[in-house]
């Protein structure tokens, strides 16, 4: 998930915190795409960082 995450110009670390506390607050199992790496952009994980 680290090496798809700097492939799609995503920061691992960014996104890894984001998917975990979408995980815990409850995210729908039929919404997994969204999770992945190119499925974000910059701007989304600029807050969570």
């Amino acid at each position: 998930m680290v090496e798809t995450s700097k492939l799609n110009d995503v920061d691992p670390l960014a996104y890894l915190t984001d998917v975990f506390a979408r995980i815990v607050n409850g995210h729908p199992n039929s919404d997994i795409d969204q999770l992945l790496p190119w499925a974000y952009c910059r701007q989304d994980l600029k807050a969570v960082a």
